[in-house]
């Protein structure tokens, strides 16, 4: 009976171990997946920026900017490692009542890894673009570099953003990762030479630079993106270099709100990603190595509570009581 129960429990130990590290490679890589639906929207503000504003065709200065970007999942585009989703950026002028800019955007991502992937009508309106590298605004579940190559919006091509320490986002532990992009050309404007200083001539073709610390404050277990904190400068320059024109300067940072509200959301999903790749896989394994242990033990022992062969002397039974 003893030799039955250890194989029993053996079996059971070893099938509580392969399910413990199965649980923690495998199913979660297919349980724990953004969402092919979803529904978000925050907001970044700015204070003292200043812009030209294309509507008014003017410099505008100390402004009150607010950044309102939506995101909306197209299900039915997605599959079960694609997800599709069409997002909108809107900026507005709080302080002089007017838009500044409205742009939008269809991204196709590996929902593990949120690596962009060229499938499903995925486009950045207005250029023939290949979008690359991590979405921008969704990181990897369970991050584990240092540095990752970020798509970035303003460029349309990819740029580093490397880890820079960590910091506690209302009460979340998150990874601070920093994009750096040092005076990059990325487009050219033609415009009338008035506005650039020279009256006399009509049109003026000028090439368009950008420079920006962008921060992101990212949970590394989920992969979600607490915070950001954009430090951008756009100019139009001349041959030599010299500014000409300055399109935008400001610091935008997402609002208190939009951060409660992304920690409200990320709490849940944190600890549903704790449970399943940690402490089941933990409590499984730890079961499945003391019954495996307790298991192999009863199989060596007689019926009777003796050693097995390995330690015993066949015929020396212990004499009676009494």
């Amino acid at each position: 009976m003893h030799r039955v129960m250890g194989l029993v429990l053996a079996t059971l130990g070893a099938l509580l171990i392969v399910g413990a590290v199965l649980v923690r490679t495998v199913v979660s890589g297919q349980v724990v997946k953004y969402p092919l639906s979803e529904h978000l929207s925050s907001q970044l503000r700015g204070t003292g920026v200043s812009y030209f504003s294309p509507t008014l065709i003017r410099p505008e200065t100390g402004a009150t900017i607010r950044v309102t970007s939506t995101v909306a999942g197209d299900p039915s585009a997605g599959d079960a490692s694609t997800a599709v989703w069409n997002t909108a950026t809107s900026l507005f002028d709080v302080t002089h009542g007017q838009p500044v800019q409205h742009s939008t955007r269809r991204v196709a991502f590996d929902r593990r890894t949120a690596e962009l992937v060229s499938c499903c009508r995925a486009r950045v309106p207005g250029a023939a673009i290949r979008q690359s590298a991590l979405v921008g605004f969704l990181w990897p579940i369970g991050i584990h570099q240092a540095t990752y190559q970020v798509f970035d919006t303003v460029l349309s091509q990819p740029r580093p953003a490397r880890r820079a320490g960590s910091a506690t986002v209302d009460g979340i532990k998150t990874d601070v990762f920093v994009e750096h992009v040092p005076p990059t050309q990325f487009g050219v404007q033609v415009l009338p030479g008035s506005l650039v200083g020279q009256p006399g001539t009509p049109a003026v073709k000028l090439p368009e630079y950008y420079t920006a610390t962008n921060t992101f404050w990212v949970d590394p277990v989920t992969g979600a993106e607490l915070s950001t904190r954009e430090d951008e400068k756009v100019t139009l320059r001349d041959a030599a270099g010299a500014q000409r024109l300055l399109l935008f300067a400001g610091v935008l940072a997402t609002t208190p709100a939009s951060i409660r509200a992304a920690v409200a959301l990320d709490r849940p999903a944190r600890t549903e990603l704790t449970l399943l790749e940690v402490i089941f896989p933990l409590a499984a394994g730890l079961a499945g190595i003391v019954a495996l242990v307790t298991g192999i033990l009863l199989a060596r022992r007689r019926a009777g509570g003796e050693p097995g062969a390995a330690g015993a002397r066949p015929g020396l039974d212990p004499a009676p009581a009494g």
